[in-house]
């Protein structure tokens, strides 16, 4: 019962983490957004690019560690991952 307990707990850590990144990504945009209309020219664009890349990153590995945690948790109920279709 404690590993489903604990796959149960990581299930809903990843969902917050999704929630946050998904968060975090609206805050950034709205940032980006006000200071290129303050900034201009001067506008550090190079620098967002790269701090977008990076919130881009974590959100491939949200989506990989789902994935991950749904084949473990297939395999540990006797379900082969490649044979379970979605409808």
């Amino acid at each position: 019962m404690a590993i489903v307990s604990a796959e149960h707990e990581a299930r809903r850590a990843l969902s917050r983490l999704r929630r946050a990144v998904e968060k975090a990504d609206r805050e950034f945009e709205m940032l980006e957004g006000a200071l290129r209309c303050a900034e201009g020219t001067d506008f550090p664009a190079e620098a967002y690019g790269s701090a977008r890349s990076k919130l881009s990153e974590l959100d491939v590995f949200i989506d990989e560690e789902a994935a991950r945690l749904q084949e473990k948790i297939l395999h540990a109920g006797g379900l082969e991952p490649g044979r379970v279709r979605r409808t």
